[in-house]
């Protein structure tokens, strides 16, 4: 499927046509809001606020979302959304990229219940190993958040919290099969006692898989991974938790495999010391370790490990709000590259000014970064919003943010090719650095909203590949982007009824060359419905994407695509219930990326699962 290039203003126009009547005949009325059409959030501020105050655009996958669509895997959340570009080398656990707002794969930041997890030396974070089934809620942000979180996250922060313990003492069970000799099996329980509860789940998962390439063979999955999570409520009204995730497998891919783990270690601390001052403190540890077995090449191990301390201390003075913190991390590396530098260490003081006027919110964010491998960065935030009444809302935003140089792009060891090219890292690299203004509109209602946003994203010294005359490739600053966009959203509950929608328009430049950037689309759109009727539930989702250039040059173009799942369940006795899905309903064969020697990674065809769940008190 290719969009044309009339396309854009035609959906554009189908889209805001109808959100204009809409709006107009809901101005009439008096809007009332609910809590699941403005839900809290707590990835876009430095404290939990709603949609509509975090002055961000931001969508949230809510438990009942990730039930009702059962994803297969977690790149299923993602597809679609506001903003967002996926980017897979095929399907079943294969490499996956996250572009947020037109940016590389390495400006997204990636947290598991509020650790950060992806690899140090790509940069990238390991999305396809995730298993989504342990995933309770994902948090969407973007605009740039370096102001609260440091390096890469420039496009955006995706958080994905998992399932987290009842204070009854329950359990589930669940068991499903499919296509491609897919197999599953998961369990979990919850028990509570007082103050105190905790939780244990986990899963592991089988697939032969399918061919990746054209006329290639089957390239199979295996996963398992488990969450446990202890939660305590403390008398004065503070909390003390430990959760880790694990995940680990194998993962084949065309001339070889690779067997993973990937882990993330939270432990946090929050408590009141007066009225006014609440402080939290979060120990933690994320791993991505990776092993793998290639055909063509020696055998490789990279294996990274980041260690955290965070310290925050909130400040109250009536409905104004200060955040003072710090952080401190240290990234390691090890493996069977012999790197110049194994380790890094970064020290971080940032600072968040909450301020409300009635209608009129304003917030203020700062950060400064010292990292002994880049040096010092400062990265700052401002943003205005006004509710001009119950349920609409104008907000306006700048904002600074940087990606950090990873240990490959700094350290990787000079490596001679067979075919007479050679590779090396580079130490004088600095961070891209980045600035974004973003004007949004909202409106609220008792069963719908809709938010629009409009966007640009100007990013200097883009680390990219360039080659001497001796045909050594080094990674180097020297491009710049300019990245605009519009993203259109909207959503209704109503007698059963679960709808959402969204489109984006957006134009990734490089300004040196006014070639789009490489792997993004410049059009997507995302429909999802869903009715639940007494016990059953059906539903369907349809996700279409423009073209895209898989190189720089843009002369290898992969076409657009539209993809269309339907899904439906049935409570069929106490405690029991059964899904079906079926993925690619029409059997689309669609690429997202290329391989080196010209190939193109397609994505599985039509897929169909069905599960069996029982849940017991």
């Amino acid at each position: 499927m290719g969009f044309s290039k009339a396309t854009p203003a035609l959906l554009c126009s189908f889209t805001v046509l109808p959100l204009a009547s809409a709006i107009a005949n809901a101005a009439e009325s008096e809007p009332l809001l609910v809590a699941e059409l403005d839900p809290i959030v707590v990835t876009a501020t430095l404290g939990p606020r709603t949609v509509g105050e975090s002055l961000s655009s931001v969508t949230v996958v809510s438990e009942e979302d990730l039930e009702q669509q059962s994803p297969t895997e977690f790149s299923e959340v993602l597809r679609g959304q506001p903003g967002i570009n996926v980017i897979s080398n095929g399907s079943f656990g294969k490499n996956t990229s996250v572009y947020t707002r037109g940016t590389g794969s390495e400006s997204t930041l990636f947290m598991i219940d509020g650790v950060r997890l992806r690899s140090a030396t790509s940069g990238s974070a390991p999305w396809q190993f995730l298993p989504v089934d342990l995933v309770e809620r994902v948090e969407i942000v973007r605009g740039p958040k370096s102001s609260l979180y440091g390096a890469d996250a420039v496009g955006g922060v995706v958080q994905a919290f998992t399932l987290e313990p009842t204070r009854e003492n329950s359990g589930w069970a669940e068991l499903a099969g499919g296509s491609f000799n897919t197999g599953k099996g998961m369990a979990g329980v919850s028990l509570g006692n007082g103050n105190t509860r905790a939780s244990i789940s986990g899963l592991h998962q089988e697939s032969d898989g399918t061919a990746i390439i054209e006329d290639g063979e089957d390239r199979g999955y295996r996963n398992t991974a488990g969450v446990a999570r202890v939660v305590h409520d403390l008398d004065n009204g503070g909390q003390a938790s430990a959760v880790v995730m694990q995940s680990e497998g194998n993962t084949e891919f065309e001339g070889g495999n690779t067997d993973f783990m990937i882990r993330t270690l939270g432990l946090r601390l929050d408590t009141p010391v007066s009225d006014q001052w609440r402080t939290s403190i979060q120990f933690s540890e994320a791993r991505d370790e990776q092993e793998t077995f290639n055909d063509l090449y020696d055998n490789s191990v990279f294996d990274t490990r980041a260690l955290t301390g965070r310290w925050e201390n909130t400040f109250t003075m009536d409905v104004h709000e200060l955040v003072v913190g710090t952080e401190l991390v240290n990234d390691e590396v090890s493996g069977t590259t012999d790197f110049d530098e194994t380790s890094r260490f970064n020290t971080a003081l940032f600072t968040q000014l909450r301020l409300n006027f009635g209608p009129t919110d304003l917030q203020f964010s700062l950060r400064g970064d010292d990292n002994e491998a880049y040096g010092k960065h400062e990265t700052g935030g401002v943003a205005l919003g006004h509710a001009f009444d119950r349920a609409h809302r104008v907000r306006l935003s700048y904002g600074t943010s940087f990606r950090a140089p990873t240990f490959n792009d700094l350290y990787y060891p000079l490596e001679v090719y067979a075919w007479g090219g050679a590779y090396s890292g580079n130490t004088d690299l600095k961070p891209e650095k980045s600035g974004s203004v973003e004007l949004g509109f909202s409106g609220r209602y008792q069963n719908w909203f809709w938010d629009l946003a409009l966007y640009q994203l100007d990013v200097e010294n883009l680390i990219s590949l360039e080659t001497d005359n001796t045909g050594l490739m080094a990674p180097a600053n020297v491009d710049k982007a300019r990245i605009r966009g519009v993203e259109i959203a909207s959503g209704f509950e109503r007698d059963g009824w679960n709808g959402r929608a969204s489109l984006a328009l957006a134009d990734p430049r490089d300004r040196e060359t006014d070639n789009r950037l490489r792997r993004r689309s410049a059009q997507t759109l995302r429909l999802a419905l869903d009715k639940t009727i007494q016990t059953w539930s059906f539903g369907g989702t349809f996700i279409a994407e423009g073209y895209r250039y898989d190189d720089a040059a843009n002369a290898n173009r992969l076409p657009g695509y539209g993809t269309l799942d339907l899904r439906a369940g049935w409570e069929f006795a106490p405690g029991w219930s059964s899904r079906v899905t079926v993925a690619n309903v029409l059997d689309k064969e669609y690429a997202t990326a290329e391989r080196f020697d010209g190939s193109r990674y397609i994505a599985a065809g039509r897929t169909a699962l069905l599960s069996v769940r029982y849940d017991f008190q």
